[in-house]
């Protein structure tokens, strides 16, 4: 009969295409990993992966038996725990991928309460500001902060970004709060990627404006300080600077137009069947700690932004 393992690491390898980080995420050596997976193919009488220099593929069989084989596995994961009388414990290793000054600043202070409440969890956090494969890294789960395109993920939506112009109040003394777009010309703007443009929504619809100023960076953080220091004006996210707002350290400029509604903050798993229950515990979670209102929104509405609209 085919041992369970073996099952349980083609399944990590297929899923993620790399035999390192399919170990990695079942905390074994690349090399058992491979010695496994040879001894599941001798038993099964067939190659079930394509391996070449850069990546391993699936071969129909492997296509195949994988399709079948995934979702059981989880169900056996489901019914072991309810057979021990843990259906309800979550257990495990959790492995996150978020940016970094999101999850930072509104997922790392949340981690000690989440996992007082699974104590036989364990979680592992990779804050990155690239856009991660998290199946090829072998990720349960990834946060995103983007305008989310079709693919092979699942993805759900957590909650609306919304994103205002906004300035110091030193530079606003020093230099005036332009009345309309066409007043920026006049202004220093403050944008990450050296002068990405920025999509706004405006009372006439939907504009991108080009951006320019002094400060050229490929740091979000650093436009972050700039515009806090009083450098300029910047389109920032609420998340980020909510709690500035709040204290009056910055001010919302030009209350009439803010970024595109197409942004949202996500989380996004791999495409299966059934979800592990320690992925939707982790989403759930989430979901409850930033809806419907989130925190730093509370903080900007009751702040300074109502003031100076």
């Amino acid at each position: 009969m085919t041992n369970l393992g073996d099952l349980e690491i083609f399944v990590k390898v297929a899923a993620s295409g790399n035999m390192s980080a399919a170990a990695k995420s079942l905390g074994i050596s690349p090399a058992v990993v491979s010695k496994r997976i040879k001894r599941l193919e001798q038993q099964l009488g067939t190659r079930l992966l394509q391996r070449t220099t850069r990546q391993i593929g699936l071969t129909d069989a492997g296509k195949g038996f994988y399709d079948r084989i995934g979702h059981l596995l989880t169900g056996i994961e489901d019914a072991e725990q309810f057979v021990s009388g843990e259906s309800t414990e979550i257990t495990g290793n959790l492995r996150i991928s978020a940016p970094t000054s999101f999850g930072r600043m509104h997922i790392a202070p949340h981690l000690p309460s989440f996992m007082q409440a699974h104590p036989r969890l364990s979680i592992d956090l990779t804050l990155s500001d690239e856009f991660t494969d998290i199946i090829a890294e072998g990720f349960d789960v990834a946060i995103r902060i983007s305008e989310l395109k079709d693919s092979s993920l699942i993805a759900r939506k957590l909650v609306q970004v919304r994103r205002i112009l906004c300035a110091a109040p030193s530079y606003v003394e020093r230099f005036g709060m332009p009345p309309t777009m066409d007043d920026l010309v006049n202004h220093q703007c403050l944008s990450p990627h050296n002068g990405e443009p920025w999509r706004l929504e405006s009372p006439a619809g939907p504009l991108v404006y080009r951006p320019a100023g002094r400060l050229a960076t490929n740091s979000s953080e650093v436009i972050r300080e700039a515009v806090i220091a009083g450098l300029g004006i910047a389109l920032r996210s609420t998340w980020d600077i909510g709690g500035e707002l709040k204290e009056g350290r910055l001010v919302r400029v030009m209350p009439d137009y803010e970024g595109s509604k197409n942004v949202s903050i996500s989380a996004v798993y791999p495409s299966r069947q059934h979800l592990p229950s320690k992925v939707r515990a982790f989403i759930e979670f989430l979901s409850d700690l930033y809806g419907p209102i989130p925190p730093w929104e509370k903080s900007v509405d009751a702040g300074i932004i109502s003031e100076t609209a």
